[in-house]
């Protein structure tokens, strides 16, 4: 599970507004192309994102493995027919384009998640969206950040504590069914303790935030996301 990871990188260094606007500058491009020659440049820009914040591309990926694992089967099933010929190969090629499309996106993605704090993405959302609307998404967001990483260790945890007594030797279903109902059970348990935490810590919403400001190092960033945005319409 990728997390922030402090550190002095260059998208360490950039503003969180910067980043946001790369990756929807990005998704646009993505999936605004269809040709190869600029779906081959958006690849070295996607394998360039993580290596800016000191993140191995293999690892930003490996932490998406559960959804790779769903855009590899997808063309497959794309492809079947429930007739002759069984397998139509320009549905799933176009599946499999699509489903790659998605891994350029994840990969910049994971270089916003690694070198961003959670305060930081508040801030920015908050900036972005003024009013109610935007405390609220800034809020969720952070909690996402700093709870999501946590239910996962849970699952983990309980899967391991399965296996240690013979519990992965049953059925599948019977172990996913084992898993979740003490997952859930978990996760209300951890949801109502936060809740505590937040009443005793004075939660407010309207906390002093940190001071986000643009430097030089933004200016040819943002450009790039201008101008990805955009070149769909050249």
């Amino acid at each position: 599970m990728l997390a922030y990871e402090p550190g002095d990188s260059l998208a360490h260094r950039l503003d969180p507004r910067t980043k946001l606007a790369a990756q929807f500058g990005f998704a646009i491009a993505a999936f605004g192309h269809g040709g190869p020659e600029a779906l081959a440049v958006l690849t070295v820009v996607a394998l360039a994102a993580p290596a800016s914040a000191g993140l191995s591309p293999i690892r930003a990926l490996a932490a998406f493995r559960f959804v790779l694992a769903i855009l590899l089967f997808a063309p497959l099933v794309a492809a079947a027919t429930l007739g002759p010929p069984w397998l139509d190969l320009s549905d799933g090629a176009a599946s499999a384009l699509a489903s790659y499309r998605v891994v350029l996106v994840l990969l910049v993605s994971a270089t916003y998640v690694a070198s961003t704090p959670a305060r930081d993405s508040r801030t920015a959302i908050q900036w972005l969206l003024p009013g109610r609307i935007g405390v609220t998404l800034g809020v969720g967001v952070g909690l996402v950040f700093r709870f999501f990483p946590v239910l996962l260790a849970d699952l983990r945890s309980i899967r391991d504590a399965m296996a240690a007594r013979g519990g992965d030797r049953g059925s599948f279903v019977e172990r996913a069914r084992r898993i979740g109902v003490r997952g859930v059970d978990r996760t209300f348990r951890r949801a109502d303790r936060l809740a505590v935490a937040l009443q005793a810590r004075c939660f407010a919403w309207n906390p002093t935030l940190p001071t986000l400001s643009f430097g030089a190092r933004d200016v040819p960033v943002l450009a790039l996301a201008v101008g990805l945005a955009l070149s769909p319409l050249l």
